[in-house]
């Protein structure tokens, strides 16, 4: 005889399951971006450390250093690219089989970088390998975190997407740690050691990273709000829509201010995770184990307070506490800069902290949510990945390549970094104001 459970017992069964399949949900989002980012900061830190020497020997310190920059920004020449094409799909097919192509992509090229030989070993081949790598990486990265995003947006409550959506910028910090943490663990070899197999660890063990996120993505159910969008869409316009051109007709303007608002949190996060350790190790002379110490502390900050400021944002706006973290660092880029000049390994904490504590955690615990918000379910993901990715391609790759230039035009003084800095920052404050209508959430 079947029993019926009461009304009461069937919503309890039913909030668990959505407890559960969000918990889910964050996590396979997570640990993909955790990747990306580990990919990105080990090779930011690899191009600040070791990358002239393997690749680039023939060059002088400073054009080795800066020939290693380009092959960093080299890989956002395809993000906009790969962004467009997987999100395209992510759109039309389905979040999950998108995310499952990006982290494969990403886990499949970082482990290459660590198998591929150095230029004393095959010449001009090393850095063409390297640079064809880096295409590759920054194809499935360009997906990554627009998918990222669009997935935790689809699965939680509207009133807590600036919450969930902030884990994701928390684990862009994880990721960055894991990197760095793995850089001074090889930092302490003997450099012979280091130059010959040593540097190869860190990107061998994204083969580790890579298989978890694949087990937990291909366990994931697509999202309710994405199933329900494809339902209620006919189906022969569901076969010839394309997401991009519905985009850029029904939504140029979001587009357009999206764009303009990661400006200055691409070029905080950049100067932040890849130009600062150069910086000190190559311009300020302090010692290698000191700065990576120093970028240890600062970035377990924003882990921290990220999701706090995600939090506040659900209650006070997401505009407002964008526009409050582009301000900040406004103000804090000479400061920031002026600690770091010090070289003294607690100040230099004490102002990378602060710059990612505040600064980045107010862009970044914000910034998933804010822009989620600007487009609707059927073209979300290629909404978020055109505005962030071309963005990234013009901004976050280049950064530290420029910053890298504007010190040795400045007599190594960073007066034209800051500069640099304050410019983006301010431009991303300007396009969040304008854009604070369109991203009106249950807390404002």
């Amino acid at each position: 005889m079947q029993t019926i459970q009461p009304a009461a017992i069937q919503e309890r069964d039913a909030t668990a399951i959505d407890a559960a399949n969000i918990r889910k949900a964050v996590w396979a989002a997570t640990v993909g971006t955790i990747i990306e980012w580990y990919d990105y900061a080990l090779y930011g830190a690899a191009s600040g450390l070791i990358i002239n020497k393997l690749f680039f020997p023939q060059l002088s310190p400073v054009a080795g250093v800066l020939a290693a920059f380009a092959t960093f920004a080299v890989g956002f020449f395809t993000r906009p690219l790969g962004g467009l094409i997987i999100s395209h799909f992510g759109d039309k097919v389905g979040r999950k089989p998108a995310l499952i192509f990006t982290v494969s992509l990403m886990g499949f090229s970082t482990v290459a970088i660590g198998l591929l030989p150095d230029y004393n070993q095959v010449g001009i081949a090393a850095p063409l390998l390297l640079m064809l790598c880096r295409l590759v990486q920054g194809f499935g990265a360009g997906a990554e975190y627009a998918g990222a995003v669009t997935l935790v947006s689809e699965y939680v409550p509207a009133s807590r997407r600036g919450y969930y959506t902030s884990y994701l910028q928390s684990a862009t910090i994880v990721g960055i740690l894991i990197a760095t943490f793995a850089f001074l663990a090889i930092s302490t070899m003997p450099e012979p050691d280091m130059l010959s197999w040593g540097w190869r660890v860190p990107f061998l063990f994204s083969a580790l990273l890579f298989v978890v996120a694949l087990y937990i993505r291909n366990r994931l159910d697509e999202t309710p709000e994405y199933v329900a969008a494809v339902e209620r869409a006919d189906a022969r316009r569901r076969e010839n829509r394309v997401p991009v051109g519905e985009l850029l007709r029904n939504s140029p303007r979001e587009t357009l201010l999206g764009f303009l608002a990661v400006t200055g949190h691409n070029a905080n996060a950049y100067i932040l995770n890849a130009f600062a350790l150069s910086y000190m190790t190559n311009t300020l002379k302090m010692p290698r184990t000191e700065s990576l110490m120093a970028v240890i502390a600062a970035t377990a900050v924003g882990i921290v307070s990220t999701p706090v400021i995600g939090a506040i944002s659900d209650r006070i706006g997401y505009a407002k506490v964008y526009l409050a973290g582009a301000v900040f660092m406004v103000l804090f880029a000479f400061p920031l800069f002026a600690l770091l000049d010090t070289r003294n390994a607690l100040l230099a904490t004490v102002g990378m902290g602060l710059a990612y504590g505040l600064g980045f955690g107010g862009m970044a615990g914000a910034q998933g949510a804010f822009l989620a918000n600007l487009f609707p379910t059927r073209y979300r993901f290629s909404g978020i990945a055109f505005a962030r990715e071309l963005n990234s391609l013009l901004i976050a790759g280049p950064t530290p390549f420029i910053a890298t230039a504007l010190v040795s035009l400045s007599d190594g003084t960073p007066r034209l970094v800051i500069l640099y800095l304050m410019a983006c920052c301010g431009l991303t404050a300007v396009s969040v104001w304008f854009a604070r209508k369109r991203t009106v959430n249950t807390g404002r």
